[in-house]
């Protein structure tokens, strides 16, 4: 576990750096967060819809 996170922190600070030479490599802050918020809204969608199905299937009784 410790190898992966060394490896994903050394890929998000080559990335940093990469974007700190190249300001407008990146996307503007307001797609960043309207692209977060998208991501938040679909996983409470998923976890509404998981919770009703289970609900559901535990309501069968055979």
């Amino acid at each position: 576990m410790r190898t992966q996170v060394e490896a994903l922190w050394t890929v998000v600070r080559a990335r940093w750096e990469e974007l700190r030479r190249e300001p407008e490599a990146g996307y503007s802050t307001e797609t960043v967060l309207v692209t977060a918020l998208l991501v938040v809204a679909a996983l409470a969608v998923i976890a509404i819809v998981i919770a009703k199905v289970t609900e559901k299937a535990n309501g069968i009784t055979m």
